[in-house]
């Protein structure tokens, strides 16, 4: 952040505590953008950093993120018990790194992994970081199938829709692969393989498939896209690969959609990340990525040093991390099992699509989602409804009452296009989306009395994805 971000959001430079906190002989002023001179007690420190994190609101009303924002209270006071512990330092802490391995298999299972001995995973920081080693395992693959060729291993692309998360342009902009936008459309609002052999080459290092999209929780057929890519390396000899980006589609499609074939049933998929933070329902952060079999993974990507005494693989882009999420991941895994991953995410489906239904009563608006994919979903307003207010102004009058429900354009494409959007987690009960859809209710009937339209001064600020 700017020194100038910093003074608009902050009033003043220094932070006043006279008779709110202080004890006699502590600091009365503090400076907020340097260290001060003396200490102050723990009980003081504390209250003045708990009360700044109180005005972000309550993250159980923030309909936007996907983030886990509840856990038992066991796993509360595992997560204290486990905190100290760096994920990386395998030597020091042996019982981690076991149950990190533990857990990628069970999730390559899940995955119906045809070989789990012979696959290969990790747990990363979230699922962006997750997508990034999936992407540069592509990317060399490529290269080193390019050179065996004696071909060149300039201008690599990617091809993905344009709807994709924002850490598929940072990976394309980091590893320096082009991207291959396949725009989304009023008939084709995921990639689904029309005309994607427009997009496919000799330089594509693999296609990316999304399993529940950010915008409106809608999944990319992958068997679809899997059956394109035959009938492409058919006609052209091109062998094309998939990565599943799985970060909330993959934690509830094995537990609500089991017969719907996505994962490794599907031989063109060669790899799949997930979110543990999202569906997989621990606290941020963790994610997790497995490929099909060792071979899918470049050795070259796998580092083996000396640390505090041991020989230490690693695969990951960050070091040092925290091991507290993977165990809490295991805690989620014995805790709930099979069946009670199946009923955690079929009650946030049923209160996503019992949502959806209530929102589609409201003359105002019309689904472009319904939830029945992950629990997320999105409206629109019907064209030439009013020109008095729109889905920005609902968000604002919601947050007046605590919920945080975005409003935003579309892809690139359909940018024209503004949607509203709610994601529905575990915590979020029948009795809270009740109270919601009576607030959605209040604020659409106030809204609609305007005699005229809202004045807004400059640009609407956007969510971001």
């Amino acid at each position: 952040m700017t020194s100038q971000a910093r003074a608009n959001t902050n009033i003043g430079d220094d932070l006043n505590l006279r008779t709110v906190f202080t004890r006699p002989g502590e600091a009365t002023d503090l400076p907020k953008f340097k260290l001060a001179d003396n200490m102050l007690l723990p009980e003081t420190a504390y209250q003045i950093v708990h009360d700044e994190a109180m005005l972000d609101g309550n993250a159980r009303l923030n309909l936007a993120t996907f983030v886990s924002t509840w856990m038992d209270d066991e796993a509360k006071r595992l997560y204290a018990e486990s905190v100290d512990k760096n994920m990386i330092d395998k030597d020091e802490y042996p019982q981690t790194a076991a149950i990190e391995d533990r857990c990628w298999r069970i999730i390559a299972n899940l995955w119906h992994n045809p070989d789990v001995d012979n696959a290969i995973g990790t747990s990363t920081i979230g699922s962006s970081e997750a997508c990034m080693l999936g992407g540069l395992a592509l990317k060399r693959h490529w290269q080193a199938r390019r050179k065996a060729e004696g071909k060149s291993i300039e201008k690599p692309n990617l091809v993905l829709s344009t709807a994709v998360q924002v850490c598929w342009e940072k990976f394309c902009n980091y590893f320096e692969v082009e991207p291959r936008w396949v725009p989304i459309s009023e008939e084709h609002l995921v990639l689904d393989g029309h005309d994607l052999e427009k997009y496919v080459d000799e330089n594509t290092i693999g296609v990316v498939a999304i399993m529940g999209q950010t915008y409106t929780g809608m999944y990319e057929p992958v068997k679809e896209i899997a059956a394109k890519l035959d009938e492409i390396q058919a006609n052209t000899g091109l062998d094309v690969k998939i990565h599943v980006d799985g970060a909330s589609g993959a934690m509830i499609a094995p537990f609500c959609q089991p017969d719907l074939e996505w994962d490794f049933r599907v031989e063109r998929v060669v790899s799949i990340n997930t979110s543990g933070h999202k569906f997989g329902l621990v606290y941020p952060g963790v994610g997790w990525v497995v490929w099909r079999s060792v071979e899918d993974l470049p050795e070259s990507m796998v580092f083996h040093c000396s640390y505090l005494g041991g020989n230490m693989p690693t695969l990951a882009l960050n070091f040092s991390r925290p091991g507290a999420q993977v165990l809490l991941q295991y805690y989620q895994f014995l805790r709930l099992g099979f069946e009670g991953y199946r009923q955690v995410q079929q009650g946030s489906l049923d209160v996503a699509q019992w949502l959806s239904s209530e929102i589609a009563k409201i003359d105002a608006f019309e689904l472009v989602s319904k939830g029945d994919t992950i629990p997320v979903f999105a409206w629109r307003m019907k064209k030439g409804h009013t020109d008095n207010w729109n889905l920005y102004d609902l968000s604002d009058r919601l947050r007046m009452k605590g919920w945080l429900v975005p409003a935003y354009p579309m892809a690139d494409d359909l940018a024209d296009m503004t949607v509203q959007r709610i994601v529905v987690r575990a915590g979020l009960s029948h009795d809270l989306a009740r109270a919601l859809i009576a607030d959605i209710k209040t604020e659409v009937e106030f809204l609609e009395r305007l005699e005229g339209p809202i004045p807004a001064e400059g640009e609407r600020s956007h969510f971001h994805h």
